[in-house]
């Protein structure tokens, strides 16, 4: 529809010179020659596409071919020659109104604001100094050196005309071949300055084609000023003043290009002045001049039709020359080489694509209905993994041999690697609902600023985010006793809502980036510098948070039960479309279901939520291990719990002392620290809401395995160990699920790279449901099968074969398992104290043991994510435990005891009850309403 306006528009406005158009001429013969257009675009674009030939060079030939046969012939092109004399003839005001909007929309769009910021004085010099310089240098030797005794104004005139650069084909040049962001924006932001994507398009085909036509007319239509021949000799003389004007115009504003910004050196200088390319902007200011000299005074519509011509011969000139050999000028000044850590990253990655390739083919390979596939027949076809020379090396650790570990370039390349996770990270939340728009865009740009800073300071995406991160000024007021409570909180959520998601995001997405980087460089010197930066950028955010959870307690609540309500909203609007797209719901269905939850949303923005802070016997109820306990075991001991609020720095228990009891974190964090192994696998050594802490000590009567510190304001229960040990006596029953619960943190603090990422919850569900604990007599043996992680929770065991006495606790490993086992093989930490590796084990007295089944765990949570009900590939798998029967299905009452029919050997049936209780308790807290199924 819009194409359509461009088209009859103009044709209103269009001036009926019966010399120029035909007395038959209609609307249809316009829109004839605008489809025939749009139709060559598209046939150069697809035939040139993967080549260095811009498609708007084709079109300009095109257009001169078109033109050369209805006015240089007798044939003529009938309709569509028709259509070309009427856009020939376009109003010049209305050819620049409908062209030049869309063509500057299209280059500033493409542009990173971030970038536009930081070039901004830059590209103002350009395109305002630069520009007059440029003019008046073009103009000066147009009138001195053009036998066309042509005025000051009109040689001005034409050399502001060819002062506007496009890049349209040098920055896509740039781009492919990984020159610095900083010289794109500078080129692209001068050319905006001076003057878009579907519209951009169409524009930019009807002005290259309507440029080739005119200029084929003024060719063919008799001039003198082409047939001498002094036309086509001034053209190259000209191409050489543009070139000579812009040295002129980057030298003498160099010192400023290199002052402001991003700076410039030398080499990206030079490439400045090559690519001043002229395009669609040039030209359609040419062809507003020639339509305007037929009606002009000042100027002859001959001079006209040399603007149009000069115009396009620069164009074409300046496409094929400098754009041709823009590649060659790179690669003269080395600009296009990389790095060797470049070079090794990028011979590193693709041996990771090979494997992933294996990886697919083994999936993929064969099928019960169409049978195998041939690999080397497959490998023929991906050329791009052909001439792999040499071994994979990792290219840090290949950096760090020859380079003494830090050279600059490899930790400005891991502090990138850093902060584009950390961006990544955010996008998935912004996605996931945890952070709105106008909060990603505060924390986007925050990292913008840090990126361009990697190579002169430590991280710092932390300083775009300060100025937003503060209480109110009148926050002290709020705490005197006559504002209404309601008020006061109301007004502090207010303001402190949007600092508290902008601490919360970034200390999670930089915890998600630091694992993401230990996962690719391991135990590398370069990336612990690198994680060490992030953890202290952390440190003002966290103060922050643990601030407000001081001063108004019930503030992080309420944005946590918002940003949860926003988080599921959006969770139930993509499995709606889901079930849609699939065909469960029709259309009609799916949008009622949609407006319910629309309607919600809408509540949600305008009725936020205002939730108080919960009695103390609630927020013992919920906690994952008090809450499965059964009401007549609970209520004892309910009583004698000690409900404490712990300040951030204390210690809960120290490493080697004789444990007095468990605590039960209700709220905060708390690090651990073992001093005796001093395992450096750990990014993030903490336990959160939900843990329980100290139980393994107390059910297996060890010291301390570690120290106990509060990270954070922590809100607590502490039970005596005498309280639970009676509990044992009165219920031997519960001993199990007790054993079980003090499992999910023994994982943690022994084999951190593997179990630290799993959130609480789905620990819980790995030891309810893929989990066997049982006990062992002296001469039995115990066998780790592959794929399963064991640990030795009481008593002594040897390895077969060995005589080396393994004592609790410990993990046992299997002697020959999947890659994660090789893994930590390599890594060493299957030679720690308290990690052993072997098939079997022999049991020297009462042992209990329990073996998690890995690699049913990971398929399982690979099912969940490809299932047809999980609204996105991308997210974050779900645990075991929360898939929602029927299509909407809340979890009250959500106990389903269907994957725990058959209880594994070694567990009794009410202990693997309470663990799966725990599990949805630790998932859904209070929603869970459980009638225990005996």
């Amino acid at each position: 529809m819009a194409g359509l306006t461009e088209v009859l528009l103009p044709y209103r406005i269009m001036e009926q010179d019966a010399s120029s158009s035909s007395s038959h001429s209609s609307p249809t013969d316009a829109v004839s020659f605008f489809g025939l257009c749009l139709v060559l675009g598209i046939a150069c674009r697809h035939l040139l596409r993967g080549t260095r030939v811009p498609y708007t060079l084709a079109l300009l030939i095109l257009g001169i071919g078109l033109g050369s046969i209805e006015y240089g012939t007798h044939h003529r092109l009938g309709k569509i020659g028709d259509g070309i004399r009427l856009w020939a003839n376009i109003d010049p005001d209305l050819l620049l109104a409908v062209f030049l909007p869309a063509l500057l929309f299209e280059s500033s769009f493409s542009m990173e604001v971030h970038q536009i910021k930081r070039c901004l004085a830059q590209m103002i010099f350009l395109a305002g100094p630069g520009v007059l310089i440029s003019t008046f240098c073009l103009g000066s030797a147009l009138k001195f050196t053009f036998l066309y005794d042509w005025s000051w104004k009109t040689s001005l005139l034409l050399g502001g005309l060819l002062s506007a650069t496009d890049p349209v084909a040098v920055v896509a040049l740039l781009k492919d071949l990984g020159a610095s962001k900083k010289l794109t924006t500078i080129i692209e932001g001068e050319s905006m300055m001076n003057d878009g994507e579907l519209v951009a398009y169409i524009a930019n085909t009807l002005i290259f084609i309507l440029s080739g036509v005119i200029i084929a007319e003024g060719i063919l239509d008799g001039d003198d000023n082409f047939k001498n021949g002094y036309s086509w000799a001034y053209l190259i003389l000209l191409y050489v003043y543009v070139q000579v004007s812009r040295f002129i115009v980057v030298g003498v504003l160099y010192p400023f290009l290199r002052y402001f910004g991003y700076g410039l050196d030398w080499k990206e200088a030079t490439i400045l002045i090559w690519s001043g390319l002229r395009g669609p902007v040039a030209l359609s200011l040419s062809l507003s001049v020639k339509r305007a000299s037929d009606s002009s005074t000042v100027l002859d519509s001959k001079t006209g039709t040399l603007f149009v011509f000069f115009t396009g011969g620069i164009v074409l000139l300046t496409l094929i020359v400098n754009g041709s050999t823009t590649q060659f000028i790179l690669s003269l000044l080395h600009m296009d080489k990389l790095l060797a850590a470049k070079h090794r990253k990028l011979g590193y990655t693709k041996y990771e694509m090979l494997n992933k390739a294996i990886e697919a083919f083994g999936e993929l390979g064969d099928d019960e209905e169409l049978g195998p596939a041939d690999w080397p027949t497959v490998k023929r076809y991906i050329t791009s993994l052909n001439n792999l020379e040499g071994e994979s090396v990792h290219p840090i650790g290949a950096s760090e041999d020859d380079d003494n570990n830090l050279y600059p370039a490899n930790l400005n390349d891991i502090r990138i690697r850093m902060l584009n996770g950390v961006q990544a990270a955010y996008w998935v939340m912004l996605d996931e609902g945890r952070i709105t728009q106008t909060t990603a865009n505060l924390l986007m740009q925050s990292v913008d600023e840090a990126l361009d800073l990697v190579s002169h300071e430590p991280l710092c995406d932390w300083n775009g985010l300060k100025t937003n991160v503060k209480f109110p000024s009148y926050y002290k007021l709020l705490q005197v006793g006559f504002v209404p409570q309601k008020l006061a909180l109301y007004l502090t959520v207010e303001r402190l809502e949007s600092a508290c998601y902008i601490c919360a995001a970034f200390l999670r997405a930089h915890r998600m980036a630091r694992w993401q980087l230990h996962d690719l460089l391991g135990e590398s010197d370069v990336a612990s510098i690198v994680i060490k930066e992030s953890e202290a950028e952390g440190q003002e955010a966290r103060k922050f948070l643990e601030d407000v959870r001081a001063a108004f307690p019930q503030v992080l609540r309420v944005v946590k039960t918002r940003q949860v309500t926003h988080s599921v909203l959006n969770h139930l609007i993509d499995y709606i479309q889901n079930c849609e797209k699939i065909g469960l719901l029709e259309e009609k269905e799916m949008l009622h279901l949609h407006d319910a939850v629309q309607t919600d949303f809408k509540k949600l923005l305008r009725c936020p939520p205002l939730v108080k802070i919960p009695k103390m016997s609630d927020l013992i109820s919920v906690h994952p291990l008090f809450g499965a306990l059964p009401s007549s075991v609970s209520a004892p001991l309910q009583g004698s719990t000690q409900e404490t609020v712990k300040l951030c720095g204390l210690t809960l228990y120290k490493e080697g002392f004789k444990p007095n009891g468990i605590w039960l974190i209700s709220n905060g964090v708390v690090k651990w620290t073992i001093k005796s192994i001093k395992n450096k696998h750990s990014l993030h050594p903490a336990f959160t809401h939900g843990s329980t802490l100290g139980l393994y000590e107390v059910l297996s009567g060890k010291s301390n395995i570690c120290d106990m510190i509060t990270d954070s304001v922590v809100l607590c229960f502490f039970v005596e160990r005498e309280k639970i040990l009676s509990v044992l006596s009165l219920d031997p029953s519960l001993e199990d699920f007790l054993w079980q619960e003090s499992a999910i943190v023994l994982v943690k603090l022994l084999l951190p790279q593997i179990f630290e990422k799993i959130a609480l919850q789905d620990l819980r569900a790995l030891v309810s449901e893929r989990s066997i604990m049982k006990l062992y007599i002296r001469g039995e043996t115990i066998e780790v099968p592959q794929h399963s992680i064991g640990f030795l929770l009481e008593g002594f065991i040897k390895i077969q074969g060995a005589e080396e006495l393994v004592a609790s606790p410990a993990a046992l490993l299997p002697s020959h398992g999947s890659l994660i086992f090789e893994s930590l093989k390599s890594s060493g930490i299957t030679g720690a104290s308290f990690s052993y590796q072997g098939s079997r084990y022999q049991v020297e007295t009462r042992a209990r043991v329990i073996i998690f089944d890995m690699a049913a765990f990971e398929a399982d949570c690979t099912l969940q994510r490809s299932s047809w009900i999980s609204p996105s590939a991308d997210r974050p798998h779900r645990s075991l435990g929360r898939e929602p029967r029927g299509l909407m299905s809340w979890p009250e009452n959500f106990y389903n005891p269907r994957q725990h029919n058959q209880i594994p050997e070694g567990i009794d049936r009410q202990a693997n009850s309470l663990s799966a209780k725990a599990m949805h308790l630790s998932i859904y807290g209070s929603m869970v309403k459980y009638q225990m199924v005996h």
